[in-house]
């Protein structure tokens, strides 16, 4: 598993109770989906947007008690009414993909994260509704855990995301580029096979060292959830822990050394899921 867009939550895991697989396929077939619409392939940018729309229309469809179409809404409809999901959660990530469409710098962490708080959050919020615990502290550590998900996402795909479209996209915030020196080129034009320099690997370890923060910030939420999803949870924080430590081990040079998990990681993985670190809070 890479730390790689809606990849990150659990797609009808065998570690989910198998009532809830179907229902966690659907919001997935929604959000990857939608999130294709946005940034893969070559179509233009109106065509984007103009797909993403025809998803606004069927949440509104649906909100008026109208006949669905679309197949994803015909196999989301009726889990969004079994289990009473928000829509305003299915509109906040449509929102971020149609800001994917025409947005590809970002100005400060905060807009970063505004962009990850509709982006990457609503996913969180979605399962925990699908799984009747979202409580107020809930909400809050999956948001963290979510959005550092998001992060490390960026971060293992800097060389990639820079050759996407003409202008190539670019998450790193770029206040936090000036102050150590990185420049917008360096990103842009980075030759293959070179390694970075020192001020964007600092960049980079920076960056690292908050989405752990974060990511350690919600990690309580997967011991205090029950039984199996609790621990599908907790293997979703192991592994996005597991990327940051790839990226580190390879010296924060992610041009030339993308991470990724391998089969010989899950182990570890498993290790961290089912004992506690004596630092975590009960």
């Amino acid at each position: 598993m890479a730390v790689d867009h809606y990849e990150n939550f659990p797609v009808a895991s065998i570690l989910l109770p198998a009532s809830l697989r179907e229902p966690v396929a659907a919001i997935y077939g929604f959000a990857r989906s939608a999130d294709d619409f946005a940034d893969e392939g070559d179509i233009p940018p109106q065509q984007r947007s103009a797909l993403l729309a025809g998803y606004q229309a069927e949440l509104d469809a649906i909100e008026r008690g109208e006949p669905t179409r679309h197949p994803v809404f015909l196999r989301l409809r009726p889990v969004i009414a079994r289990y009473e999901l928000p829509l305003q959660l299915f509109r906040d990530l449509l929102d971020a993909f149609m800001q994917d469409v025409s947005k590809d710098r970002y100005r400060d962490f905060g807009e970063l994260m505004d962009y990850c708080r509709r982006s990457a959050d609503p996913v969180g919020r979605l399962l925990l509704h699908l799984f009747g615990h979202a409580t107020e502290q809930n909400l809050s550590r999956s948001d963290a855990i979510c959005s550092a998900l998001q992060l490390i996402n960026h971060w293992q795909d800097v060389g990639i995301d820079a050759a996407k479209g003409g202008a190539g996209r670019i998450y790193l915030p770029q206040d936090e580029m000036a102050r150590f020196g990185v420049d917008e080129g360096d990103i842009l034009r980075h030759p293959a096979g070179t390694p970075p320099g020192t001020g964007f690997r600092a960049l980079l370890q920076f960056q690292v060292g908050r989405a752990r923060a974060l990511m350690l910030r919600g990690a309580p939420l997967g011991w205090d959830l029950p039984g199996r999803i609790g621990l599908e949870i907790r293997a979703i924080v192991a592994g996005g822990l597991r990327i940051l430590d790839k990226i580190e081990g390879a010296g924060h040079d992610v041009f030339n050394h993308r991470p990724l998990l391998q089969t010989a990681d899950w182990p570890l993985i498993l290790w961290h899921s089912l004992v506690r670190p004596l630092d975590t809070n009960p």
